[in-house]
């Protein structure tokens, strides 16, 4: 048995792949007898990031921050998130001298570039150097490693994502009955997703959208014959999934794209722009269709084959995932 640290800034009641995965990881190092502690924002007194107020950012975190590691004593401790946790942490952890792991979820500085006009290097620098000290940078894709090895990162190793094929599968019955062909997108609802380059698209049929976020008020009133459904969780989520003819993910910026995996594991062929996450997602799934284009590739995937989209899922394995994770964890 080890005793594991995860320190991240993003937990529930967040909904996101950065969530998903940390919380199903935690519960199969639970299954192989490992012991983890999580450090998240619930434990700390909060303010909410100005433009997403369901996002928590501890104050002042660091004293409080060192007793609750001092009282769990791990053996190794992985920061999940560039929050002030996540420094928090790292700033322990190299005062101490002990080694750590970090992971990278969302290309942060195409986001801080596009939404306040951060400059791109100026974004990277920071990213640089909160990863740069970590004995192992854990990242989602093979295009991303290589993406980050050309400026200048040296400590990357991968760490893939799985999907529950049995909670996500073909047979679940629609949750809704839209005219048809609908185009489905999951996820927040929020400017770095890129949703409205999904809704611009001009096609028969029907648009849904089923997740929150700050942006959801907006485009409910911008988009009013789109169906915007909120958060959906579980078999409900599965369901709605299931409702629609192909899965849409216009995001540039996400790491890999968990929503993916779970859409085709219900047999829905899947729409994307051919960035990181989609390259390496769907790469060699001929139900995943990429192009500059989203509309066309929107109207190619129509006449893709859900069964190849399931048969491409099914690849994809939690297991594998927490075994990788595992690995990739450096001794103190």
């Amino acid at each position: 048995m080890t005793k594991i640290l995860i320190v991240t800034d993003a937990w529930v009641p967040q909904v996101n792949g950065v969530v998903t995965t940390l919380q199903t990881i935690i519960s199969l190092l639970h299954e192989k007898g490992h012991e983890v502690k999580v450090i998240s924002p619930d434990m700390f007194h909060t303010v909410p990031l100005p433009t997403y107020p369901e996002i928590k950012l501890a104050l002042l975190p660091k004293r409080k921050m060192a007793r609750l590691i001092d009282d769990f004593a791990p053996e190794k401790v992985h920061i999940a998130t560039e929050g002030p946790l996540g420094w928090a942490a790292r700033a322990i952890c190299l005062k101490r001298g002990w080694r750590f792991s970090t992971s990278y979820h969302t290309k942060f500085p195409e986001y801080a570039n596009e939404s306040v006009g951060i400059p791109l290097s100026l974004g990277y620098r920071i990213v640089k150097h909160f990863h740069g000290k970590s004995a192992a940078m854990m990242v989602a894709t093979k295009s991303l490693e290589e993406d980050l090895k050309a400026r200048g990162f040296t400590n990357l190793v991968t760490w893939t994502r799985g999907v529950d094929t049995n909670l996500f599968n073909p047979k679940c019955k629609p949750a809704l009955k839209l005219k048809h062909p609908v185009m489905v997108y999951v996820g927040r609802v929020s400017v770095e997703k890129n949703i409205e380059a999904f809704l611009d698209i001009d096609m028969p049929g029907s648009k849904l959208v089923v997740g929150g976020g700050p942006q959801l008020e907006k485009l409910k009133k911008k988009y009013p014959d789109v169906t915007f459904t909120g958060p959906k969780f579980g078999e409900e989520l599965a369901a709605h999934y299931c409702s629609g003819d192909i899965f849409v993910f216009p995001s540039k910026t996400d790491t890999f794209g968990l929503v993916m995996l779970e859409a085709m594991a219900c047999g829905v062929p899947v729409a994307a722009y051919p960035v990181t996450g989609p390259l390496d997602v769907l790469a060699g799934c001929k139900s995943g269709i990429m192009n500059e284009d989203l509309a066309q590739a929107v109207k190619q995937g129509l006449d893709a084959n859900p069964k190849a989209a399931r048969d491409h899922a099914l690849k994809f394995s939690w297991d594998a995932c927490a075994n990788i994770f595992l690995t990739n964890l450096a001794p103190l």
